[in-house]
């Protein structure tokens, strides 16, 4: 420890480089310009070369700063996350963040099964498609999707993303859909996705869809709304309409999933290993992806290699 330069130092170091702007720094951290200028002073003597160009009016990170931050900035988000860990803990409150479409049709309507069985655990669930930042301390784990390699992160393989397309019944009367072929004709949602390239080449048609106008939308959830309306055919995830499909307000016309190579994930940092809300949540969610695994989608739960 004795190695380490003062921790006011580094904290102003991190906060500079982050911004390239001293007085940015100052003002997050409630120093003064001057009280930053002289801790980094202090820091590049420390180190005995400079972390900073200074030009007229600017600064920003020289070579040597440049290698330095990352691990710094790594460092400074897991002491926070320590932190942030122990407050959260305590208020027995579980941060769960989710794709849209992931998290507003499978994960929201069994999620109250997850609450009943810990009712000492409140549940926050927040859906988005950004990628969380951890460091921010707000979220507690997430389900991500991607090949399964973050680093300093835990991942939990859950499903292969999948899609095929699905539409209303009315929709296939009204067009007369027999055989794939006879979507290349239709109303296709993001009809220039090159998902639909894909789903056509595992389907057995080799010709690449032409291109053409057609409708564009924001996700599986509005895709859905549209074609649950009757407008069109999209590209959607069985697993998350099954409730739909079982009652037959949306059909799936073919049998031929696309697996576009990505897969859903629980993920959270591996400084995080052992709390007992977050282990709590992976095992549960882990023995309702279990129950699903007898159904007709048995290819989705294979894990990539």
């Amino acid at each position: 420890m004795s190695r380490l330069p003062p921790l006011a130092a580094i904290r102003a170091f991190e906060a500079a480089g982050r911004h390239e702007n001293f007085s940015r720094a100052a003002e997050e951290l409630g120093m003064t310009q001057a009280a930053i200028s002289y801790q980094i002073r202090q820091l590049e003597d420390r180190v005995g070369t400079p972390l900073f160009v200074r030009t007229k009016g600017r600064v920003e990170l020289s070579d040597t700063g440049r290698r330095l931050l990352p691990a710094v900035s790594g460092g400074l988000s897991t002491i926070a996350d320590a932190f942030a860990a122990l407050a959260e803990d305590e208020q027995d409150v579980l941060a769960i963040d989710a794709p849209l479409a992931a998290g507003a049709t499978w994960l929201s309507a069994r999620i109250g099964r997850f609450q009943l069985r810990h009712p000492d655990l409140a549940v926050k669930l927040t859906l988005s498609n950004d990628l969380v930042e951890f460091g921010l301390g707000k979220v507690d784990v997430t389900i991500r999707v991607g090949l399964g390699k973050w680093e300093g992160m835990r991942s939990d393989f859950l499903f292969r993303q999948h899609f095929t397309p699905i539409c209303s019944p009315e929709f296939v009367e009204a067009n007369d859909i027999r055989r794939p072929e006879d979507l290349l004709r239709v109303e296709r949602h993001t009809p220039n996705d090159p998902m639909w390239a894909g789903w056509f080449a595992k389907a057995g048609i080799g010709e690449t869809p032409p291109p053409r106008r057609g409708i564009v939308l924001d996700g599986q959830l509005q895709e859905a709304n549209a074609a649950l309306a009757g407008y069109g055919i999209a590209l959607l995830s069985p697993l998350y309409w099954r409730a739909d499909l079982e009652s037959g307000r949306l059909v799936q016309p073919f049998e031929t999933l696309y697996l576009p190579g990505a897969s859903q994930w629980v993920v959270h940092p591996a400084s995080r290993v052992g709390v007992r809300k977050i282990e709590r949540f992976r095992e549960w969610v882990q023995r309702e992806f279990e129950a699903e695994r007898d159904g007709p989608l048995r290819e989705i739960w294979e894990r990539p290699e």
